[in-house]
């Protein structure tokens, strides 16, 4: 639904888009955070979510949807299939289902650094967390 400008629109659009490079900002910091702290796949996809909501309530969706073309609901697909896909991969190597498997790799920029298993598992969630989120947030303002 396109509706009119105003001269309010300008200050809205202008803090929305500070606003939610902050929120993704935060929301990758929370997904990183989550192997040894609080956060992970969940809130890092669910604050994603939040910021793009907002993207939406300060412009309309089809502005964003023009400018983000994804079909969250395939992407939710994706990311249970690649939450489910991690959590067989450990029984391929006669381990249990959800097996974490890391070890620690000295990188070009980074240094030595931990890789982990889990970090997969959290793509595959906060992908699922997304496109479920979006979706819903979709079908709600649909029916209005």
């Amino acid at each position: 639904m396109k509706h009119s400008t105003s001269p309010n629109d300008v200050i809205l659009h202008s803090v929305t888009k500070i606003a939610v490079v902050i929120i993704l900002t935060f929301s990758i910091d929370l997904f990183f955070a989550g192997h040894h702290n609080p956060g992970g796949g969940f809130i890092g996809g669910l604050s994603m979510a939040a910021a793009l909501t907002l993207l939406f309530i300060s412009f309309d969706i089809e502005s964003v949807q023009a400018n983000l073309p994804v079909d969250f609901t395939k992407l939710a697909a994706v990311g249970v299939l690649i939450a489910v896909f991690v959590g067989i991969g450990g029984m391929l190597f006669n381990q249990p289902f959800l097996f974490q498997a890391f070890d620690y790799f000295n990188l070009p920029i980074f240094g030595k650094t931990e890789l982990a298993t889990a970090v997969l598992f959290d793509i595959g969630v906060a992908l699922a967390v997304i496109g479920t989120a979006v979706t819903i947030i979709m079908t709600i303002s649909e029916d209005r």
